[in-house]
């Protein structure tokens, strides 16, 4: 059974592992800094950016997922933008992924949003066909100028 709960500073060292291979997956690299601070704002309290771990039946962790939610122009309510999912890949397939984004849609109906959305790469049909089930594709393409690097 899985068990998902809010992160917490005790889940630093079971969370960077997934966050690390979550970067693989990606082919991204953050510095130590950055994953360090992406960890502090994603267990402060006062910070508005979330996160959630999920653990197996023994404890382990098995998976994560973050969330923020912004005002829109195209609605009363605010929408939840789940930034983060990822499952460890010896667990996938078995219902980790759809709790965690479950977990997020509860939240976000909870504090009132009028939607939940996220992203993700085209080539990614794994994750995909989850995505097909829980959601809708809206057929948007993702455009991004990064102003960070030079």
């Amino acid at each position: 059974m899985t068990e998902i709960h809010a992160l917490s500073e005790s889940d630093r060292d079971e969370w960077l592992p997934l966050w690390r291979g979550y970067l693989v997956f990606y082919e991204e690299e953050l510095s130590d800094r950055q994953t360090s601070l992406t960890f502090e704002r994603l267990t402060d309290p006062d910070y508005p950016v979330h996160g959630a771990i999920a653990r197996d039946a023994s404890g382990r962790a098995i998976g994560f997922v973050h969330w923020l939610t912004h005002t829109s122009t195209w609605a009363e309510g605010p929408y939840c933008y789940l930034e983060d999912l990822f499952v460890a890949p010896d667990v996938r397939g078995g219902g980790v992924g759809r709790a965690l984004i479950a977990t997020v849609t509860e939240w976000a109906g909870e504090a009132g949003c009028s939607q939940v959305y996220w992203l993700t790469q085209s080539h990614n049909a794994a994750a995909r066909v989850l995505y097909d089930k829980v959601a809708t594709d809206t057929g948007f393409v993702h455009y991004s100028v990064d102003l960070t690097r030079e």
